[in-house]
């Protein structure tokens, strides 16, 4: 039996402007399992993380239900890293 830990890095504070997209991508990664978030690396290319996360449409532009900002793979990118931190400080023993 798997136990998923509880994320909360959508409620970390950050310092970056906040608004709809950039907390349902927070939110994003927090539904993101721990074993596949460990799969990343930062030396992927852009179109290497969009084939991974499989959530991205055409235009490279991640798939976010309810936001009115398109997430760019930039953003995305820069986001993960920051929850792959924070999964890495928070992550039980």
């Amino acid at each position: 039996m798997s136990h998923e830990f509880p994320w909360n890095f959508e409620q970390e504070p950050w310092t970056e402007p906040h608004d709809e997209a950039s907390i349902n991508l927070r939110a994003y990664f927090d539904r993101m399992p721990d074993e596949k978030l460990r799969q990343y690396s930062p030396e992927w290319s852009d179109a290497a993380v969009i084939d991974w996360d499989g959530n991205f449409r055409d235009d490279w532009v991640l798939f976010l239900i309810c936001t009115e900002r398109d997430v760019d793979v930039a953003e995305y990118r820069r986001v993960l890293e920051d929850c792959i931190r924070y999964r890495e400080r928070v992550r039980p023993c």
